[in-house]
């Protein structure tokens, strides 16, 4: 595991550090990935001969065999399979991933480099690049997205090692991290996201990379291991700019270990370039001389009296209804409706400046799915039973724990602290899913905790866990392994008047066109353009990309003129409704007038299966 481990840690370091390099000479295209990755497998190889026998991790498959013959490590390798197969047989569905991290990533390609794109959708400029940087060969070479999901297949895959390296370095009794590596990762935003494209499972590995590899180098003094810690912090705040915090408990891990990097001076200064440029310092950077804000969102919450208060606590009851919600959730309606009739006055208005609606008014969902999903339902129940339980349960004394590992182990609390007093997301529980695995180590180092996992209830709930899990993955709307229309036509003809089949149908098929959501209008562009003009917030504009190479988007904003626009090779503009008196001002004709432009066709596009279908219009400029 820690070759795995480290080789990944390496690896995405590098294509980050590359990002931006190919970037800076104007190369970011496929010829240049090509070259990043020759010199990346001829340093690897010349690495692995020095270091092993064998140029892959070695693994041993009588262990493997021996291993998965036991019942916790074959649920989670179950639940593996199924994530994986999702993955491979439905494209991806992440709608963050569609509407600006996938189209940022085309948007520079077609540039040959980074820029500040051009648009009214601030999150297509302002996140950081992490994962974007890994994800850029497979788009660059391969022109798909397809493959995109065996990031997260790999960064799933290790976390069950990563897991049980941590919490036993951090107090965790052996036999019960052992149990606890099977069950934490099974945690719905990490499971979900497993075959998804998501960034949330992405940077959680890094989180519990950077905290094991430098708690590895306090006892092996190795500048291997602390420069692994190094590089796999910075990746952890270029996946999520929201887990800086985390760079705490980091600190106090690697701590012990400041005096390494003097033995070696020029290797210490050669990674620490690589950790600048695989960090989200060159984004937040940017996002200062672009936006003259280092974190690209500013909050304006001055009017409201005692806001960090409020906000810490209200953040802190959406984080544990969204974390205790049922992974299938009918009654979320009546729950909603009950909210918002019983939300005092008084706190309405000021939460609604706070917190992004519906999280405002603690809104549920039906169903968990991977843009909303954090620890969930079954991990979160458990880990409540146990550590009741475990406080009654007799076992041997703990033995002392430094000063230092109380510090380590008690630290990712405070980060939790500091993200929810400055969150301002509704789907904080999927924000924080970098975290969940840093805060168990003190609510599991109980001494009791060890007679517990061999009690025949807890082992019994633990499998109810991994049988939920199972059925989550399998009923996703983004993923689903069922014959999802011959069940709906099936339930149709049974009772045509129940309401649960209906809203499949909204739905389900929504999902399975969203990777490809804008089909129907491509299908009525002119052959061979070139240049598609788009007014656009938060839509998945990926689609309109494909075949990936074909075209270029421009983004059309409030304040270009009809001349601007043809300067940019812009004639034909896909233009939506909501976005006239929203982001536009005026309405639609008005707009159509002033650009000397007309509407050339109409077409209905569902998107979002809450909000059905909208109108989209084609546009030619005269």
């Amino acid at each position: 595991m820690p070759a795995a481990v480290l080789i990944w840690v390496w690896f995405c370091a590098w294509l980050n550090f590359a990002g931006w390099t190919l970037s800076a000479l104007h190369e970011l295209n496929a010829r240049g990935y090509a070259a990043v990755l020759a010199v990346w497998l001829v340093v690897f190889l010349v690495w692995r001969k020095n270091t092993s026998p064998q140029i892959l991790p070695q693994i041993r498959w009588s262990k493997c065999r021996r291993r998965f013959h036991r019942s916790f490590p074959m649920a989670f390798l179950i639940l593996a399979s199924l994530a994986f197969l999702g993955g491979a047989l439905h494209p991806p569905t992440n709608y963050d991933a569609l509407a600006y991290r996938l189209p940022r990533v085309l948007h520079w390609l077609a540039a040959d480099q980074w820029q500040w794109i051009h648009t009214i959708f601030s999150r297509i400029n302002n996140r950081s690049c992490g994962m974007e940087w890994v994800s850029a060969p497979f788009l660059a070479l391969l022109k798909t997205d397809r493959l995109l999901f065996l990031i997260n297949i790999v960064s799933f895959l290790l976390l069950p090692g990563l897991v049980f390296s941590v919490f036993t370095r951090l107090g965790v009794r052996r036999r019960v991290a052992w149990h606890w590596m099977w069950l934490a990762p099974t945690g719905y935003g990490f499971l979900l996201q497993a075959g998804s494209i998501g960034n949330d499972l992405f940077g959680a590995v890094f989180a519990l990379a950077s905290v094991d590899f430098a708690l590895r180098a306090r006892i092996s003094g190795w500048s291997s291991d602390f420069f692994a810690s190094i590089l796999a912090a910075a990746m952890m705040t270029s996946a999520k700019t929201s887990s800086l915090p985390l760079l705490l408990p980091w600190a106090i891990a690697i701590l012990p270990s400041f005096k390494l990097p003097l033995r070696l001076p020029l290797k210490t200064f050669a990674v620490s370039v690589l950790a600048i440029f695989a960090s989200a310092l060159p984004t937040m950077y940017l996002n200062q001389k672009f936006s003259h804000d280092w974190s690209g969102a500013k909050l304006n919450n001055e009017n409201v009296r005692y806001a960090t208060l409020l906000k810490t606590g209200a953040n802190a009851v959406l984080l544990t209804i969204e974390n205790f919600e049922p992974p299938v959730f009918p009654a979320a309606d009546r729950w909603n409706r009950a909210v918002e009739n019983n939300l005092p006055p008084r706190l309405e208005e000021p939460l609604a400046k706070l917190i992004e609606s519906p999280g405002s008014k603690f809104h549920l969902d039906e169903m968990q799915i991977e843009e909303n999903a954090g620890l969930g339902f079954g991990v979160s129940a458990l880990l409540l039973i146990s550590v009741v339980a475990a406080f009654f349960a007799r076992g041997k004394k703990s033995s002392g724990a430094t000063t230092w590992q109380t510090c380590a182990r008690w630290s990712p609390a405070i980060s939790l602290l500091a993200v929810l007093a400055e969150s301002n997301l509704a789907t904080i529980a999927r924000v924080l899913v970098p975290y969940y695995l840093l805060l168990l180590p003190p609510l599991l180092a109980g001494a009791g905790h060890e007679r517990l996992v061999r009690i025949g209830w807890w082992r019994a709930s633990a499998f109810a866990v991994f049988l939920i899990a199972a059925g989550l993955l399998i009923l996703s709307p983004a993923r689903p392994l069922f014959p999802t229309m011959k069940i709906l036509e099936s339930a149709r003809a049974h009772d045509s008047s129940s309401r649960l089949p209906a809203r499949m149908e909204r739905v389900y098929p929504v999902y399975r066109d969203r990777n490809d959501a804008f089909a129907p209008a491509r299908d009525i562009l002119p052959p061979g353009l070139k240049v598609l003009g788009l007014t656009t917030y938060d839509d998945p504009e990926t689609s309109l990309w494909r075949p990936f190479g074909s075209r270029r988007i421009e983004h059309v904003c409030p304040d270009d003129t009809a001349e601007q626009l043809r300067a940019r090779g812009v004639e034909f503009i896909l233009v939506r409704d909501e976005v006239f008196g929203i982001w536009f001002k005026g309405s639609l004709d008005g707009w159509l007038k002033k650009m000397n432009a007309q509407v050339v066709q109409t077409i209905p596009l569902t998107l979002r299966a809450s909000a059905g279908p909208r109108d989209w219009h084609l546009v030619k400029l005269q």
